[in-house]
């Protein structure tokens, strides 16, 4: 019996070994999904539910681009380059780019389809003084393009082409960003062709980097490079946030500091361009500074905060109000201002031929000021100071 019982466990322990390797090296001959039949993969299928637009990656962002990508072209433009016009010449780590420079005589960026009829946004300074532009869409097809208009305050620009049926983009909402959002650059980065990466949006509200005379920044580690400026910056759904326009840069390629100008301030600018030829906004005739608590200090101030008018001009609307050299402006009508970006953002919201009351700290008064707002005079390219 004990022989017996021997005999079993080494059969036993024989049959448990065999299939532990089958199990590890040919489960199919172990066990089949319930009905019996084995699992097979149609190959043949795979390639159409790619071009169906199926993602085989949890949490791409293959979608939004898709979805995007056809409302970015390329520009190509024929155009003088001023070698002295690269970003701030103060901070030569700043870099505008008017695209991947081919020559002496033209340039390359990109631009966003904005509507089905044919206006494109784009940066200024990607068209600026371009005799011929070029618009190169996703389909393959180029068409010749005429600018609408330019806004040199704020670096942007409309063009249009003569074709229908085009595949507009779909505007977000930029005032809800925050930082951490995921965000897409699309753009024609050297001259490659369209090319999408990816980030997050590491600052919002930045101002005060001297490359607009408006500044109100989405700042983003997106890779943005020479040919993205006029580009999209578009949100995980794909829908518009921004127009790439700028990069921090020690070795003029990426470093993971883009700027875009929210779309906000893009449609504005786009719809004051297509209906009236022109960006309505408010002027003063102020030359503003920051006011610093030395500042404060060293004038004898009775606040520590607001925006110090060093200068007005005579004859312009502050000038008839009554506003002097040394008064520090607090609010703008009920919104308070206290830097220099901040009061140019207010005083370009009002309405020109409007009353506006500003509030100003004159010694220790605070005087209430009814200036009569004025329309913004154009730009000039050559000189971008501020001046409000």
């Amino acid at each position: 019996m004990r022989r017996l019982w021997l005999v079993f466990s080494q059969a036993v322990t024989v049959a448990l070994a065999v299939v532990f390797v089958l199990a590890t090296l040919k489960p199919q001959w172990i066990a089949s999904p319930a009905g019996g039949a084995p699992v097979q993969l149609n190959i043949s299928q795979a390639p159409a539910a790619v071009a169906a637009g199926a993602s085989s990656s949890p949490g791409s962002f293959a979608p939004a681009a898709r979805r995007a990508s056809p409302s970015v072209v390329s520009v190509v433009t024929s155009v003088a380059v001023d070698p002295k016009r690269k970003g701030n010449p103060a901070e030569p780590w700043f870099h505008r780019y008017f695209g991947d420079q081919e020559g002496p005589t033209s340039g390359t960026g990109s631009a966003v389809i904005v509507s089905a009829d044919g206006y494109l946004l784009t940066n200024n300074h990607v068209v600026e003084n371009a005799g011929q532009i070029e618009i190169g869409l996703a389909d393959g097809r180029r068409v010749a393009a005429k600018v609408v208009g330019t806004d040199p305050d704020s670096d942007l620009a409309v063009l249009k082409v003569a074709l229908d049926g085009l595949p507009a983009i779909t505007f977000g909402d930029a005032d809800g960003l925050q930082v951490g959002d995921v965000v897409l650059a699309i753009g024609n980065p050297f001259n490659v062709g369209q090319t999408v990466t990816s980030g997050i949006v590491s600052a919002v509200g930045r101002t005060g980097l001297g490359l607009n005379t408006f500044e109100n920044f989405i700042q983003t580690d997106a890779a943005i490079n020479p040919g993205n400026s006029g580009g999209a910056l578009v949100d995980a759904t794909g829908q518009l946030l921004g127009i790439n326009t700028a990069i921090y840069s020690r070795s003029g390629g990426s470093m993971g500091i883009g700027f875009a100008i929210p779309v906000s301030t893009a449609r504005q600018v786009m719809e004051g361009l297509i209906t009236e030829g022109v960006v309505m906004r408010g002027w003063i005739g102020v030359q503003p500074s920051d006011l610093t608590a030395d500042m404060a200090e060293s004038f004898k101030l009775k606040v520590d905060h607001g925006v110090l008018i060093t200068g007005v001009l005579q004859g312009g609307p502050a000038s008839a109000a009554g506003m002097q050299p040394g008064d520090v402006v607090l609010k703008v009508g009920a919104v308070p201002v206290g830097s220099t970006a901040q009061l140019l953002n207010a005083v370009a919201a009002l309405k020109p031929q409007s009353p506006a009351v500003i509030t100003v700290q004159r010694g220790e008064q605070a005087l209430d000021l009814t200036v009569k707002v004025a329309q913004r005079p154009k730009a000039k390219v050559a000189s971008r100071k501020p001046a409000e």
